[in-house]
């Protein structure tokens, strides 16, 4: 479906937004790849690798809105990845985070409704259910701009969704890239927040090809989840170094010991589909469908119990160490 169409990615120069780049380019021919971001330094390193005749870099920062609408002109599927998106800056750096992560969301929105853009798709986090931290607060924010906005489209062609997934397993700023440098460096022990912590896991890559499966599947205003493994911090520690001591330093500032990405709250809105859930709009809409039990691909889910949380401590699928190792290998982290 992305033959011959231009698609925007904003932040673009993440690790989502390069892999994003990459399978588009080895899987389809677009006639245009557009990446907004604000950093032309990392522009600069992206086109040494990212310079096929399709595509087109803009500098922008998603709290421009007359930047973002010059950008969408022509653009028919957008990408929402840009966030600020470290918990404990965010803590710290509260209006920034919400000028980019919840005003930023409304500029986009705006923007593609402006410009007919047919399908977008903004990237959430688990830390957007049962937010602690700011950042979880302002995605869960975000998380809602989107879905609401299938309402504000009137006579648009324009539908909005949401995906919604784990740690990416070494991503900038994650923990597995941090062991490594620790373990590179001769550490004595490697630091661990709890020991009771979990979390999701997911390869860049898988990401990448849910996200592009639900450009497939979405009606608009769905949140879709991946079923996919948990992991203990602990156990990450020990199938990267085995010979290596742990020590608990304390969790950080607005940090979680398990992550949920489906919430109690929600289970009445869950449905369950072969290899993902979706969370059904809090809302009635207008216009379009209210019926997400069967997507646009003809999948059919079902309603969850009530009161079913998808929680990594409680998740029935944990990674072991092997397993654990594969995954690094496969993520190339």
């Amino acid at each position: 479906m992305f033959n011959d169409k231009s698609i925007l990615i904003t932040g673009g120069t993440g690790s989502f937004g390069k892999k994003y780049v990459s399978t588009l380019l080895d899987r389809y021919r677009p006639r245009r790849l557009v990446i907004y971001s604000r950093d032309e330094l990392k522009q600069y390193e992206m086109q040494q690798a990212f310079n096929q005749p399709c595509m087109r870099y803009f500098i922008g920062d998603v709290r421009d809105k007359d930047r973002l609408n010059q950008a969408m002109h022509g653009i028919d599927y957008v990408i929402h990845a840009a966030a600020l998106k470290q918990v404990p800056a965010a803590e710290y750096n509260p209006t920034e985070c919400i000028r980019t992560n919840i005003h930023g969301a409304e500029n986009v929105i705006h923007a593609a409704l402006a410009n007919d853009v047919e399908r977008v798709i903004a990237l959430s986090t688990d830390k957007a259910a049962n937010p602690i931290n700011l950042y979880g607060a302002t995605k869960l924010a975000s998380d809602k701009l989107f879905v609401a906005a299938n309402n504000m489209a009137g006579g648009h062609p324009t539908r909005f969704s949401v995906v919604r997934y784990g740690n990416v397993v070494g991503s900038r700023g994650s923990v597995v890239p941090f062991f490594r440098k620790q373990i590179a460096d001769g550490t004595n022990a490697l630091p661990i927040t709890d020991d009771r912590m979990t979390r999701f896991w997911i390869t860049l890559q898988d990401g990448v090809n849910f996200v592009l499966k639900n450009f497939e599947r979405m009606h608009g205003g769905e949140i879709f989840v991946p079923k996919i493994p948990s992991v203990r911090i602990t156990d990450v520690a020990r199938a990267m170094a085995p010979d290596v001591p742990q020590h608990c330093i304390g969790i950080r500032p607005g940090e979680k010991l398990h992550e949920v990405m489906c919430p109690a709250d929600d289970s009445h809105l869950t449905l369950a589909f072969d290899d993902h859930y979706v969370i059904q709009p809090t809302i009635t809409f207008t216009s379009g469908p209210n019926d997400f039990s069967t997507n646009a691909l003809g999948e059919r889910g079902r309603p969850v119990d009530q009161g079913f949380e998808y929680n990594s401590g409680t998740n029935e699928h944990f990674l072991d160490d092997n397993e654990i190792r594969e995954f690094n290998i496969r993520a190339g982290a």
